[in-house]
C-alpha cells in the first residue's frame, strides 16, 4: 500500500468515526432524556469527547500528510502525537464531569424512568461502537496512524462503558436499588480516567521520541540479516517516529579502500531492505573507514591488505548495534 492509499484509508476511517460518533451521541442523549439515568449520561458524555477528538484526529491526519517544507524539514507527522494527547485530556475531562454529576445525583437522589427503553438504546450504541473501535484500531495499525489507533481505543472504551452501563441498568431494574445508577457511573468514570492517562502517556512518549524496544529489535534484526562479511562494525543505531514515518541512522565501518560508488550501492541495498518493513522510512548512514588496528575485529576474508587475522569475536545483536564502536568497547 503506497502513501496515497494509506492517506485515503485514514481519511475514510476518520470520517466514518466522526459520523458514527455524532449518531451515537444523539442516541445516548435521547436515552438520557427519556430515563434520567446519570449512568447513561456518563456514556453520552464520552460520546461528546469522541466527536470532538475525532474532529481533531481528522485535522491531524490531513496535516500530517503534508510533505516536508522549509519550516518543517522532517514533515508534520508529530501532530498525530499531539492529537492523541488532546484526546486523552478530553477523556479525563469527561470523566471529571461524570463523577461530579454522579455525586450530585447521589446527594439529591436519582429519578429514573423507562429504563427498559434505555437498555435498548445503549445495547445498540455499545454494539456499533465495538465494531467501529476494532475497525479504527485495525486501520490505524495498517496505515501506521497513532491517531486512528488512539481513536479506536477510545471508541472501544466507549463500547466497554456502554456494556458496563447496560449491566448496571439491568441490575437497577432487577433490584430497584436506584443508587446503583450513579455508583456505576463513577466506576465507569474511573475506567475512563485510566484510558485518558494511557493516551496522554503514549502522546508524550511519541513527542519525546521514546524508544520502543520491540521496534528497535525489528530494525536490528533486519540489519543483522543484511550483514555482509565486509561489514566490520555497525554502531550507534538510532530511530524515531513521526506519524507514519520512521527515521533511522547509524554508523557503518567498511574497508577503507571501498570507493564512493561501492558505499553508495551498499547504502541503496540497506535502504531497500529496511523500506520493505518501514515503507515511509528515511535512513541516514554515516560511513566510517577502517584502519589496520581494526583487522583483529574484521572477518572479511577477501581483504588483501590486512595486517593480522581476526582474533576478537563479538555478537551482532541489539545491544551491540545501539552501542559504541567495537574498538571502543573491546579495546584497540
Amino acid at each position: 500500500m503506497n502513501r496515497t492509499d494509506q492517506l485515503n484509508l485514514r481519511k475514510k476511517a476518520a470520517y466514518i468515526s466522526l459520523a458514527v460518533g455524532i449518531g451515537m451521541f444523539i442516541t445516548k442523549m435521547t436515552a438520557y432524556f427519556i430515563t434520567g439515568s446519570v449512568a447513561i449520561f456518563s456514556d453520552a458524555a464520552e460520546s461528546v469527547v469522541h466527536v470532538a477528538a475525532t474532529g481533531m484526529a481528522l485535522f491531524s491526519i490531513i496535516l500530517s500528510s503534508k510533505p516536508a517544507d522549509e519550516t518543517h524539514l522532517y514533515g508534520h507527522g508529530n501532530i498525530e502525537y499531539f492529537s492523541a494527547g488532546v484526546e486523552g485530556f478530553l477523556i479525563i475531562l469527561a470523566a471529571g464531569i461524570i463523577i461530579y454529576q454522579s455525586i450530585l445525583d447521589i446527594l439529591a437522589g436519582p429519578t429514573l424512568n423507562s429504563l427498559s427503553i434505555g437498555v435498548i438504546f445503549i445495547s445498540v450504541a455499545g454494539f456499533v461502537n465495538l465494531v467501529l473501535g476494532y475497525y479504527l484500531v485495525r486501520t490505524g495499525k495498517k496505515t501506521s496512524s497513532i491517531t486512528l489507533v488512539a481513536d479506536g481505543k477510545h471508541v472501544l472504551t466507549d463500547a466497554a462503558t456502554s456494556i458496563g452501563v447496560l449491566v448496571g441498568i439491568i441490575l437497577v431494574i432487577m433490584t430497584e436499588y436506584i443508587l446503583l445508577d450513579p455508583i456505576i457511573a463513577i466506576i465507569v468514570a474511573l475506567n475512563i480516567l485510566f484510558t485518558g492517562y494511557k493516551l496522554i502517556r503514549e502522546s508524550i512518549g511519541g513527542l519525546m521520541h521514546e524508544t520502543n524496544p520491540e521496534i528497535l529489535k525489528i530494525i536490528s534484526n533486519l540489519l543483522i540479516a543484511m550483514k555482509q562479511d565486509y561489514w566490520i562494525d555497525l554502531h550507534e543505531l538510532r530511530y524515531w517516529q513521526s506519524g507514519d514515518r520512521t527515521f533511522m541512522d547509524f554508523h557503518l565501518i567498511l574497508p577503507y579502500y571501498f570507493t564512493i560508488e561501492q558505499s553508495h550501492k551498499e547504502e541503496k541495498r540497506i535502504d531497500e531492505g529496511l523500506e520493505k518493513e518501514y515503507p515511509n522510512s528515511q535512513i541516514k548512514i554515516h560511513f566510517d573507514y577502517c584502519n589496520y588496528d581494526l583487522c583483529k575485529f574484521c572477518g572479511y576474508q577477501k581483504c588483501d591488505v590486512r595486517k593480522e587475522e581476526k582474533k576478537i569475536n563479538f555478537d551482532w545483536n541489539v545491544e551491540k548495534l545501539v552501542g559504541e564502536a567495537v574498538y571502543k568497547t573491546l579495546g584497540e
